[in-house]
């Protein structure tokens, strides 16, 4: 598994790609949340999220002398910090909806909210 996600890694630096890779994603979290606590829509969420697979793909090589221009990870770094980018925004926008318009709207889990009868 660690090949096909990662170039190979020995001792400390596994410890230090876990810590980068969890700042990855705490950062994508982060972009989520900020975009929808600025009433922005969905799109920006993509571009921050494709800017920010760019940055961590230069952490990669600087750190670890992976490939800096590879599609195959580009693509991969894409859809984890979308999936997280995605959840923050979602997270965020249904406290806001559900918050702001309490008298429309209830919460029917933690990403998502309906119309009240």
């Amino acid at each position: 598994m660690q090949g096909l996600f990662f170039e190979s890694d020995t001792g400390v630096r596994t410890v230090i790609r876990l810590i980068v890779v969890l700042i990855g994603f705490w950062t994508a979290w982060r972009a989520g949340k900020a975009v929808a606590e600025s009433w922005n829509d969905y799109p920006l969420v993509i571009v921050y999220t494709l800017l920010l697979a760019f940055a961590m793909r230069f952490l990669h090589h600087a750190l670890f002398d992976g490939p800096m221009l590879s599609v195959f990870y580009y693509v991969i770094d894409v859809v984890v910090l979308l999936i997280f980018s995605t959840a923050g925004y979602r997270y965020r926008r249904t406290k806001q909806m559900v918050n702001n318009y309490y008298w429309l709207y209830d919460k029917t889990s933690a990403f998502s909210w309906r119309k009240k009868n």
